[in-house]
C-alpha cells in the first residue's frame, strides 16, 4: 500500500501541469527549426501530451525517489534518468512516415536530427530528460519540509 497517496497524487497532479507546459515550450523550439508557424503549432500540440505523461510520471516518481526530505537534487537527478529513459522509448516508436516527412522539408538541422531511428530516439530522449529534470527538481524542492537545525544541536 502506498504510505503517502496524498503526496503522490498532488506531485502527479502538478507534474502534469507543468510537464504540459514544458512540453509545449520544447515542442515550440523544436517546432521552430523547420522555419514554418506550422511546424511551431505542430510542436507545441505535439509537446503537451508527452510532456503531461513524462511530468505525471516524473512527480510520482520524485516522490519516491526524494520523498519529503529528498530535495531538488534527488527529484532532478531521478527526473533525469526516467526522462532519458522514457524519452528513448518513445523515440523508437515514432513511425518512419514522421520521420520520412520531416526529412521532405529539406532542413539542414531536420535532416540531421531525424536521420535514422536512432537520431529520432536520442532526440526524443534528449528533450524528455530535459522536461523531466526540470519537473523532477521543481516537485523535489516543493515537497522538502523544512527541517529545524537549531534544535538538534
Amino acid at each position: 500500500m502506498i504510505e503517502n497517496k496524498n503526496l503522490y497524487l498532488k506531485s502527479a497532479f502538478f507534474g502534469a501541469w507543468l510537464g504540459a507546459i514544458a512540453g509545449a515550450i520544447l515542442g515550440a523550439a523544436t517546432g521552430a527549426l523547420s522555419g514554418m508557424w506550422s511546424g511551431v503549432q505542430f510542436g507545441i500540440l505535439l509537446g503537451i501530451i508527452p510532456g503531461m505523461v513524462t511530468g505525471a510520471l516524473t512527480g510520482a516518481l520524485a516522490v519516491r525517489t526524494a520523498g519529503n526530505t529528498g530535495g531538488v537534487s534527488i527529484g532532478a537527478y531521478s527526473g533525469m534518468a526516467f526522462g532519458a529513459f522514457l524519452g528513448l522509448i518513445f523515440g523508437v516508436f515514432i513511425p518512419e512516415s514522421f520521420r520520412v516527412s520531416v526529412l521532405a522539408l529539406n532542413v539542414l538541422i531536420l535532416n540531421v536530427l531525424m536521420q535514422g531511428p536512432f537520431e529520432t530516439a536520442v532526440l526524443a530522449s534528449f528533450l524528455l530528460s530535459l522536461l523531466a529534470t526540470a519537473v523532477g527538481g521543481w516537485v523535489g524542492g516543493r515537497n522538502l519540509k523544512p527541517r529545524d537545525l537549531e534544535s538538534s544541536s
